[in-house]
């Protein structure tokens, strides 16, 4: 029997209540190295909320977090307001409590595919290329675990697709845990290994093909249902049973 790999970061039983709402109820998160979580939930489900539990920016009322011994963790905003009268350059940006060359700042857009904005104001590119930006300016930190945060927002679905390949290279050349926040289903079913789909509690959790057939996940997002299904395309060398699990294909099979 295979043994689970030792987790990067564990939660084990969340709690937090802000106000008078119950943000997180009893929430379990676990992640490995070289693999990538996707967290799925409507706005204001506490997926946010979690992230900052996860990273220690918030305190939970009860449960707790595990964090591998020395954890380095490069983190993208779900949000960056940029102030448009501000001149700095891309590669200033990327300094920014950095120590990195000027070779390593190209070498980190180059693999993030934006190696051509190095020297222009951050207030000038498109969002598109700010989120290369911001994923290479987490990336310098050598990361264990990147957490990205509504990594696609304002990005078209063609541009979507695009970042979904590169954070999958990222994840396969790097060997890091990748913990992806969404609160849509556009192209994300294709692009993790496992889901977590959040409504201030854990609703269901699994293989993205079992979990679209949970019935408390269609229930939750209703007609997005079809979009998440239309989307879910990739090649496989495998089959999924109705629990989602793995099932070898033979030789030639469908």
């Amino acid at each position: 029997m295979t043994q689970k790999p030792q987790p990067l970061i564990e939660a084990e039983d969340l709690c937090l209540r802000l106000g008078d709402r119950q943000v997180l109820d009893h929430v379990d998160l676990a992640l490995s190295a070289n693999e990538i979580v996707t967290l799925v939930g409507l706005n204001g489900s506490g997926k946010s909320t979690l992230v900052r539990v996860l990273l220690g920016l918030l305190v939970p009322d009860s449960g707790t977090v595990w964090r591998a011994p020395g954890l380095r963790v490069g983190y993208t905003p779900q949000r960056l307001a940029v102030d448009r009268t501000l001149p700095m350059t891309v590669a200033r940006f990327l300094a920014l409590g950095h120590k990195a060359s000027p070779a390593g700042l190209d070498e980190v857009l180059e693999e993030v595919g934006a190696g051509h904005v190095v020297a222009s104001q951050v207030a000038e590119i498109s969002g598109g290329e700010l989120h290369r930006v911001c994923l290479a300016r987490a990336l310098l930190r050598a990361p264990d675990l990147l957490v990205l945060d509504e990594p696609m927002s304002g990005v078209d679905v063609s541009g979507q697709a695009d970042l979904y390949d590169l954070i999958g290279r990222i994840r396969r050349r790097r060997g890091c845990g990748v913990l992806l926040v969404s609160h849509d289903l556009h192209l994300v079913m294709a692009a993790t290994d496992s889901v977590i789909c959040l409504n201030h509690h854990v609703c269901c959790t699994g293989q993205p093909h079992a979990v679209m057939r949970d019935p408390t996940f269609t229930a939750l997002f209703g007609g997005h249902f079809a979009d998440a299904v239309a989307v879910y395309r990739h090649d496989h060398d495998h089959r999924h049973d109705p629990t989602g699990k793995v099932i070898p294909s033979p030789p030639g099979g469908v």
